[in-house]
């Protein structure tokens, strides 16, 4: 069980690529994980694990499914939310006990009514998985996990010890001290004499002490100890004996010493030296918890630890997907069939980022399209109008491969997807990045980066590529950009403004035989408007111009017929 994994089944390697920093820009990766948590642990997590591509159509569902059964099972989330918390707590109690001995006394006594919460989120965990309809394959393992956890770490035992001490701390409402002066009547020595489950009544403690010290019956010859020895502590360095109660039949009382001088401790000498007294009394008790908790630490709480990226990454996934799916945003389960199929079909598709604006309450009209990669078409040469939606549908592809793939709702209103082994994005550069190579050497390296990289089954998508040089040197490599993606096999994206690259297809697709045919998408004008609607249709070149320029009254005969009625 110490191996087992939300994210991986146990039958298969774990086994991914990792997308490059470009990628990962290009799909706004950070931006994306910045509006999961404000936490900054929770961001790195997610950006990881995003990051990590598997491409096995095994693992992939085995996410899916797991992801699905946490989306649909809003108690089991909080359930692992309040768990999140615990576990991290376990982690800080196994720092503290190979820290000195004082700081592990407190932190354990201090710490059981957290432990008692911890049991009580296993618990519901388990509770909510057993009562709950879940068929994925992941969290019927950790039913598993959660049962082996409950019934072989002690669970009964301790919520009883638990409970005991915490009922035996309630009786604490007083500690009597004995204190030693000096000649400056400093205090030099202090110790317990006694716990009460009385408060005192007379609180004026500074007039008390005159009072007694001004009369003869005030001032006591010798000590009175009661019942109980007096545990010494010399300028904080103390020489101790157990009181006549064992210790560890008072961990209720003990608790309640603990309680008392935490929040003084540092900044008060007396205070400190009850610290020092009760640190050396508390010694065997100490041990004994040890001994308890140590199965508890090692086997309850390192068995759940490894999991909270994993348990972290679903759940602020749900969290969102649920968010966005009850302010009307189209989000839906992906199918996923084997990567070799090199397939992938979309209905409804949108970019996830424009989700998450009409999410925030941008008043946002989302155009939807249809997609679908097969051998007939399996790139795509994209042109359109500027601004007409070219890169946002780029992205869009991207990013629905991107969160099938990690087993998450897509932005579709239906998705199959054969898993690619990774993706490799080529959009423009940043102008510091062109200072040495120039613009076209810089594109040209990165190109030759990504095809030595790429297999078949990878996703690549090129936004306005080459788009920088002079058009002639431009149309020129792209050509045989496209005939080597041709070649390659790969789906692909290739989104441009040199409407000729996708005018002659047949030239593309018979430099090679294969599988893997070219096909021309174009983005839409309706009136003159953009409507970013993507249909699969030859390049229309000069007619986006037209519309364009009939739009706004500029063609030779609007301009001439504006000038003749001056």
């Amino acid at each position: 069980m110490a191996d087992f994994s939300l994210m991986w089944p146990s039958d298969c390697p774990r086994e991914y690529k990792e997308l490059s920093d470009d990628c990962c820009n290009d799909l706004s990766l950070e931006q994306l994980c910045a509006r999961l948590s404000k936490k900054e642990y929770d961001r790195n997590v997610i950006f990881t694990m995003l990051r990590q591509m598997p491409s096995s159509s095994r693992v992939v569902k085995y996410r899916v499914e797991v992801f699905d059964d946490i989306l649909r099972h809003p108690e089991l989330r909080q359930n692992v939310a309040d768990l999140l918390e615990e576990l991290e707590f376990l982690k800080s109690l196994h720092k503290h006990a190979r820290d000195s001995e004082a700081a592990s006394i407190w932190q354990i006594i201090n710490r059981l009514n957290e432990l008692d919460s911890y049991i009580d989120c296993v618990t519901g965990i388990k509770n909510t998985l057993e009562n709950g309809e879940i068929h994925s394959e992941g969290l019927k393992e950790l039913l598993k996990l959660v049962r082996h956890i409950h019934s072989d770490s002690g669970f009964p035992a301790l919520k009883e010890d638990i409970k005991r001490v915490v009922s035996d701390t309630g009786n604490i409402k007083s500690i009597t001290l004995g204190v030693n002066l000096n000649r400056s009547l400093s205090p030099t020595e202090v110790g317990v004499v006694s716990v009460n489950n009385k408060y005192y009544t007379r609180v004026g403690v500074l007039s008390n002490f005159y009072e007694f010290a001004s009369s003869k019956e005030g001032l006591h010859e010798g000590t009175d100890n009661s019942s109980m020895k007096f545990h010494m502590s010399k300028s904080g360095n103390g020489v101790m004996s157990i009181s006549k109660q064992s210790a560890s039949k008072n961990l209720g009382v003990l608790s309640g010493l603990a309680k008392v001088y935490v929040s003084d401790a540092e900044t008060n000498p007396l205070m400190n030296n009850l610290n020092t007294v009760i640190t050396d009394m508390l010694k065997p008790v100490v041990k004994k918890l040890n001994d308890v908790l140590s199965k508890y630490v090692d086997v309850s709480g390192y068995s759940l630890i490894s999991l909270i990226p994993e348990l972290t990454f679903y759940l602020k996934w749900a969290e969102l997907t649920e968010q966005m799916m009850t302010s009307g945003v189209k989000l839906c389960k992906p199918e996923i069939i084997a990567e070799g199929r090199r397939e992938f079909y979309a209905e409804g598709l949108y970019n996830f980022k424009l989700g998450l604006k009409k999410t925030d309450g941008e008043d946002i009209n989302i155009v939807t399209n249809f997609v679908d990669f097969r051998s007939e078409r399996r790139i795509y040469i994209m042109t359109g109008p500027n601004r007409g939606g070219k890169t946002t549908f780029t992205q869009a592809i991207g990013l629905i491969f991107l969160l099938a793939q990690h087993g998450l709702y897509v932005p579709a209103s239906r998705c199959i997807l054969s898993p690619a082994d990774c993706i490799y994005t080529h959009f423009p550069a940043d102008e510091n990045r062109t200072v040495d190579l120039g613009r076209l050497g810089e594109e040209s390296k990165r190109l030759s980066e990504i095809f030595a990289e790429a297999t078949d089954r990878s996703l690549l998508l090129f936004n306005e590529s080459l788009a920088t040089t002079n058009f002639e040197e431009g149309l020129y490599i792209a050509k045989d950009v496209v005939k080597a993606l041709h070649y390659l096999g790969a789906r692909a994206i290739y989104n441009t403004h040199m409407h000729e690259l996708a005018m002659n297809l047949d030239e593309l697709n018979g430099a090679e035989p294969n599988d893997s045919n070219v096909a021309s998408l174009i983005t839409g004008i309706d009136h003159g408007e953009r409507s970013y609607k993507v249909s699969l249709s030859p390049p229309c070149g000069q007619s986006y111009a037209r519309d364009i320029a009939k739009k706004y009254g500029v063609t030779y005969i609007q301009l001439k017929e504006r000038m003749n009625k001056k």
